[in-house]
């Protein structure tokens, strides 16, 4: 009996005991993992891993009487070369493209993709075209900044919009002459470039910034073992390939970019003017200020009044003007503390009715004060 205690007792103590040291393994991981963390694919790119663009000249056939006018001269012409090519002679006099359009098309090809590979495409009227719904795109070669072709589009098109109109009335939705066709175009030649030929790769930093990149470049060796990856920059890092993932650079770009980076950037206050949006960085930081904004509103209003003279008086009428004069002025006042956060300074200027363009009006004689440690950028 005293030995099965004694075993149930170590049992039990074994088994806290491993409790324990799966709390403590969670609680160590957790605090491996940065507070407010992006993933590095996220923040930055990879050399190789880019799209290329694509541009060609087509028409759109089929419109309901929406196309190009007369006026123009190189939709007549296209259609004059493409009705040529297919045997057909015809007089360019004679052509009518109100149901032709002469379109831009556009597309962004991976370097990855291989021969056959679908692709999406946008189409754009250049004419005068009204409207591209119900067209159909004729084969279009794409061709890169080489001159090259690397992919043909063709088919039908997809509108996000609508138009329509009459004599006295027209209604219109959204935009009608730019359109999409959904892997609309094919690839024909693949981009010259090997991925797993590198012997190293170039990380691209979204933002320069010297404190974001040296912890990427800390969590890639601390990754990867060893000092693989060194600063170029401050939004530059190169890799030196591993001996292990030589040819093989798929898992090691997978392990990468999935990296938790605890992005850091400056301050920074940026104002659209235009549209008085104001957005400001969790970074934002002031000295002790105290800041008095005022509205100061002017009425004036001009009353005419008459004077009649008086009977058999031999007097004229006249008009003689009244003006009245209306002064209103709001002095509020806001005293911001020295080190103020952005959430103090957003109630603050919140608590005395601060509008948008108040607030711009404040934001730039903070900067120019010196108590605004931001950078203020205006839009």
């Amino acid at each position: 009996m005293i030995d099965d205690a004694n075993y149930s007792s170590r049992r039990e103590l074994g088994r806290n005991l491993a409790l324990m040291l799966l709390c403590l393994a969670v609680l160590i991981a957790a605090g491996l993992a940065p507070a407010h963390a992006a993933r590095l694919k996220d923040i930055a790119s990879f050399s190789g891993v880019r799209n290329n663009e694509l541009v060609g000249y087509g028409l759109v056939v089929g419109l309901s009487g929406t196309g190009d006018g007369t006026t123009n001269e190189f939709t007549i012409r296209s259609m004059t070369n493409m009705l040529e090519k297919m045997g057909v002679s015809v007089n360019p006099a004679n052509l009518k493209p109100k149901n032709t359009a002469a379109v831009m098309v556009t597309a962004r090809m991976p370097a990855s993709a291989r021969p056959g590979s679908p692709l999406d495409v946008t189409v754009s009227s250049m004419g005068d075209a009204k409207s591209l719904l119900g067209g159909v795109l004729l084969i279009t070669p794409l061709r890169g900044l080489d001159g090259r072709v690397y992919a043909v589009a063709q088919g039908s098109m997809t509108l996000g919009g609508y138009s329509a109109e009459g004599q006295a009335a027209s209604a219109q939705k959204n935009i009608t002459t730019v359109a999409r066709i959904p892997n609309g175009a094919t690839v024909e030649r693949e981009v010259p470039f090997l991925f797993n030929k590198q012997d190293s790769l170039t990380i691209n930093m979204a933002n320069q910034d010297f404190g974001t990149t040296m912890q990427v470049v800390n969590r890639i060796n601390g990754a990867v073992g060893g000092n693989m990856a060194k600063a170029l920059d401050g939004a530059t890092i190169q890799l030196a390939i591993p001996p292990k993932f030589q040819g093989n650079l798929v898992p090691l770009m997978a392990s990468l970019e999935n990296l938790d980076i605890s992005p850091d950037s400056r301050a920074r206050v940026v104002v659209d003017e235009k549209t008085g949006t104001v957005v400001l960085g969790g970074s934002v930081r002031l000295t002790k200020v105290a800041v008095a904004h005022g509205n100061l509103q002017i009425v004036v209003a001009e009353t005419p009044n008459v004077s009649q003279p008086g009977a058999f008086s031999g007097g004229t009428t006249q008009v003689t003007p009244q003006s009245d004069v209306k002064v209103k002025e709001q002095n509020n006042r806001l005293l911001l503390m020295e080190g103020a956060t952005l959430q103090e300074l957003v109630d603050g200027l919140n608590s005395v009715g601060a509008t948008p363009r108040d607030l711009i009006s404040i934001l730039r004689t903070l900067k120019s004060a010196g108590s605004l440690h931001a950078d203020l950028e205006v839009l």
